[in-house]
């Protein structure tokens, strides 16, 4: 049987929340092509090796903090997408919570030493298993609506 899903209009902050995020996303591959050509690291290389570069920490760690944002990038879309159907100022809230966390993440994580990406950045985690919650609570609210 198929279930009928009502936008609100607060489901319009969840999908600013998103192109939040695809900005966010931009501006971190930027930072990655600027620290190619700081660190002398050219494509298709996608790790510097340290035995043919001095920086290659360096560049590996902006490489890294940028690729662990991609990794993350479909669970944090699914969740906040489907979450935000049932709980949309909440989801958005986590959402940008969440965006502004990758951003001290990535910050983090570009100076060359790891452990600082968990500073603020490690606030990504908690906004996340906020979204995961929503989204089951949304799920788990389809299969009760359809068994009434």
């Amino acid at each position: 049987m198929a279930v009928l899903v009502e936008l609100t209009k607060e489901y319009g902050y969840v999908v600013l929340t998103v192109v939040a995020y695809a900005f966010l996303n931009f501006w971190m591959s930027f930072q990655v092509g600027a620290a190619r050509k700081k660190y002398k690291v050219f494509y298709p290389t996608l790790y510097a090796i340290e035995s043919e570069n001095k920086d290659a920490k360096r560049f590996n760690c902006v490489q890294r903090g940028h690729q662990n944002s991609l990794e993350m990038m479909p669970l944090f879309f699914v969740t906040v997408l489907l979450g935000g159907l049932q709980h949309p100022v909440v989801a958005a809230a986590l959402g940008l919570l969440y965006t502004v966390a990758r951003f001290f993440y990535f910050k983090g994580y570009a100076t060359g030493v790891p452990d600082n990406r968990l500073k603020l950045g490690g606030l990504n985690f908690l906004a996340i298993i906020g979204l995961i919650l929503c989204t089951a609570s949304f799920g788990i609210n389809l299969v009760i609506r359809e068994a009434i």
